[in-house]
């Protein structure tokens, strides 16, 4: 594992938090902005926000706070794959890229784009998906806090070292 000094991993952790925080936010802002739309804003003012949001901003969020996340476990003792709680908000947040890029951002520009045409279920789903998105974010949240479960056996880790079994003896 690759060593960093203590101030690049405090500014590494920095960015991480600060991009975590910026993605959060403007999934907070897509949320609120669906709800309008089921409240009686006009979606044709709406919807062109929503995309711009969502494609200047959330995506781009997303992807930075993914890659950010991988290279702060590489580079610092928590690893990519030594501890479950790690491992967790890996799949969460790779996840959720994937739903962002390949799913949510294309509706969001769809939605721009017709505006008030867009069919219920539609609107609908512009609500649900930054609802989920913010409580798996949440979770996450959660895990980077109280890091349950400890570290992952490997068959390694699990094995008892030589040097322990022959002290033994």
């Amino acid at each position: 594992m690759p060593r960093i000094r203590p101030t690049t991993r405090k500014a590494l952790l920095t960015l991480h938090l600060v991009t975590s925080l910026g993605w959060l936010g403007a999934d907070l802002v897509l949320l609120t902005l669906g709800i309008a739309v089921q409240r009686g804003a006009d979606p044709a003012v709406v919807y062109p926000v929503t995309a711009l949001v969502g494609t200047v901003l959330f995506a781009p969020l997303s992807v930075l706070v993914w890659l950010i996340g991988v290279a702060s476990s590489l580079l610092t003792p928590w690893g990519l794959l030594r501890h479950r709680w790690v491992l967790v908000k890996l799949v969460l947040t790779t996840v959720m890229v994937g739903l962002v890029l390949f799913l949510l951002t294309p509706n969001l520009r769809h939605a721009g784009a017709v505006g008030a045409a867009l069919p219920a279920r539609e609107r609908a789903d512009l609500v649900i998906a930054p609802a989920v998105s913010t409580s798996l974010m949440i979770i996450a949240t959660v895990l980077s806090t109280y890091k349950p479960w400890g570290r992952r056996t490997t068959a390694r880790t699990a094995r008892p070292s030589r040097y322990r079994a022959s002290a033994k003896i």
